[in-house]
């Protein structure tokens, strides 16, 4: 009856739900953390060009670029504790369109590791991907919002998407850019 075997199971057993208790404890101690901080995002330089070449002849599309400056201190609220991993850095962009009421897009992202520095003072970045809209929606287009934000990637729990306490709204110029270089 209390063969090694049995015995094995019991331990293993026993092993398995003591972690497992752990685990969530280390869970609960910062999941209700707040884990936003204040953003400062300035848009230096915004450029629109026309690209009906990849469209075709009868629609038309807006392929948007955009250069900025961001700065936040990570650490000012310490976002970085015993429980986090790393942080997924994106700056997004949302805006209206006649065809759809929201548009989300992202322009820019970046990972940030334990252990790095964590103060980000970015000046004259150019957006690592850009805006593509099917139509006319970015040419005039006089409140498109951008805005810092993150998930958490934690050791133990779940995910949170974290929303930086500051964001800038924009116009997008009414023209197209002619210049061939971004």
């Amino acid at each position: 009856m209390n063969t090694v075997l049995s015995r094995a199971n019991s331990l293993f057993a026993f092993s398995l739900s003591v972690m497992a208790a752990l685990t969530f404890g280390c869970f609960v101690t910062t999941a209700f953390k707040d884990r936003r901080v204040p953003v400062d995002i300035h848009v230096s330089k915004v450029m629109l060009k026309n690209v009906d070449d990849f469209t075709g002849p009868r629609e038309r599309s807006d392929l948007g670029f955009l250069t900025f400056d961001l700065s936040s201190d990570i650490l000012w609220n310490p976002i970085f504790d015993w429980n986090v991993k790393q942080l997924f850095l994106y700056l997004s962009a949302e805006y209206a369109t006649k065809s759809n009421a929201l548009n989300q897009v992202v322009l820019w992202d970046k990972i940030i590791l334990r252990g790095e520095n964590t103060k980000l003072k970015l000046r004259d970045m150019k957006s690592k991907y850009f805006f593509f809209d099917d139509g006319n929606g970015l040419r005039a287009n006089k409140n498109i919002t951008l805005s810092l934000s993150w998930n958490v990637v934690p050791n133990a729990g779940i995910l949170p998407l974290v929303a930086g306490s500051g964001q800038v709204s924009l116009p997008f110029p009414e023209s197209y850019e002619t210049t061939k270089s971004y």
